[in-house]
């Protein structure tokens, strides 16, 4: 019984691992506006359950012209939804100043059982968050990371 039960623990384990590592990657997504202003996001989630999260955005005319904000923190998978969490003692300091708490991102991918020639990016789209300018973005993977 002993073994049975190790058995089964062990492999519900590496399949909870397994799972959470189909979504580790770099994503991203870069907007060029038309009098050439870019706002640029960059999401990377390693396979370790840690993030990072940096926004630059390049105003020609903006008061300043270039702004970077920084995030880091932990991440978990349940089904396609990805949940963030920060620690405030250790995630948050001078630089790295954005509060993912309450932040959810859907994995967004095409199902292996669709066989038809639609293409569908492999994304994420936050669905809430306490973020403003965050909330509806779509970040697509750039690499997937897998260890």
């Amino acid at each position: 019984m002993k073994l049975l039960l190790s058995t089964f623990l062990l492999i519900f384990s590496m399949t909870v691992f397994a799972q959470s590592n189909a979504f580790a990657g770099d994503y991203n997504r870069t907007i060029n506006t038309e009098i050439n202003d870019t706002f640029d996001y960059k999401l990377t989630l390693n396979p370790d359950g840690t993030f990072l999260f940096h926004y630059c955005s390049k105003i020609k005319n903006g008061i300043p012209p270039e702004v970077n904000k920084y995030g880091k923190g932990k991440w978990t998978a349940k089904d396609n939804v990805i949940t963030f969490s920060s620690n405030k003692q250790e995630d948050f300091d001078a630089k790295y100043t954005l509060d993912f708490n309450k932040s959810k991102a859907r994995f967004i991918t095409k199902n292996p059982r669709d066989k038809s020639d639609r293409i569908i990016k492999t994304k994420l789209t936050f669905v809430e968050s306490e973020i403003p300018w965050i909330q509806r973005l779509d970040i697509s993977i750039r690499s997937a990371k897998y260890e």
